[in-house]
């Protein structure tokens, strides 16, 4: 008997997702404030698609960078949110072991992609700012739909292997994971066999990949301050900031909290467990509702756009 329960354990049909450990009386009431990000996030992202769809004048590299911005939020916070809120409402705790590493993956691949499109939209500001005459020529929408294409490939081939190393581990610990959703770290530490493949892979996309990108940022942004400074007069150089401030509010609302949330799991080992769940949920869960706030406050084309829709409405 005691063989046949171990035999099934192995390979766990289902995982328990806890919620947040801790503060399971407060459940309702945390996902009061969850369910207005989720639904500022996905009126901000379709509004930010629609205007760009509809205003000729936005159908540019940034703005098209900026769409695929805007999907990928959507992908990121409905990937949590959905199963959050049944657990946090109906006490469904239980996801399928399929579901759980499908969740995983998508919220992985999803996470690089975004962070290339970051990348994209770095380098399309550094043409604009540093060699505008060029930026037409150089950002044709063959070479917006090549660079798009490249950074999709590159989320979805990197963070394959993921779910596969999971799927074929055995797990005898337990199958109940102390978070909202299936993150990488928490699931493949309930295997009973040497995960360090794992370890080893996932620190080698985050520093490589995550950090090259991080990198190629910095070195544009680098670029763009010196054109920036380099400009004779005040006005000029705050109006050609204004372009790309919007960018980076964007970078650092994305980047920071994740930042945040990795070296809490590292490191802060006497930090309360609900603390590191919350930073985990904040971290995919804010960034989406900030961006489409950001650039519409920021970028004038948007914020133009937007009012004139609201104006028609009201006439």
């Amino acid at each position: 008997m005691s063989d046949s329960n171990s035999t099934d354990f192995t390979n766990p049909s289902t995982f328990i997702l806890l919620g947040i450990p801790g503060l399971e009386a407060a459940h309702v009431w945390i996902s009061i404030p969850f369910c207005m990000i989720y639904a500022i996030a996905i009126l901000g992202n379709f509004i930010i698609m629609f205007i760009v769809k509809m205003e000729p004048s936005l159908h540019a590299p940034m703005y098209y960078f900026l769409c695929m911005l805007a999907i990928t939020d959507l992908v990121l916070s409905t990937s949590v949110l959905p199963k959050m809120l049944s657990i946090f409402w109906f006490n469904s705790r239980e996801i399928n072991f399929s579901a759980c590493l499908t969740q995983m993956y998508f919220l992985l691949s999803f996470f690089m992609i975004e962070s290339g499109i970051l990348v994209a939209m770095a380098f399309d500001r550094y043409v604009a700012i540093c060699d505008p005459l060029r930026h037409s020529t150089t950002l044709t929408n063959p070479v917006v739909a090549k660079i798009s294409l490249a950074m999709v490939l590159r989320g979805i081939m990197l963070i394959l292997p993921h779910p596969f190393l999971a799927r074929r581990w055995p797990y005898c610990r337990t199958n109940i994971i102390p978070n909202t959703y299936c993150e990488h770290i928490a699931v493949v530490k309930l295997a009973c066999t040497d995960i360090s493949v794992s370890s080893y892979y996932s620190l080698s996309v985050a520093f490589l990949v995550i950090g090259l990108d991080v990198f190629c940022i910095a070195v544009s942004y680098i670029q763009i301050l010196r054109a920036i400074f380099s400009l004779p007069t005040k006005d000029a150089r705050l109006k050609t900031f204004g372009t790309c401030g919007s960018h980076l509010c964007v970078i650092l609302a994305f980047y920071i909290p994740h930042l945040f949330a990795a070296l809490t799991q590292r490191f802060g080992h006497n930090v309360a467990l609900h603390f590191h769940v919350l930073m985990s949920n904040m971290y995919l869960l804010v960034p989406p509702m900030l961006n489409p706030i950001i650039y519409g406050a920021k970028t004038q084309e948007i914020r133009d756009r937007l009012l004139q829709l609201f104006l028609q409405k009201g006439t």
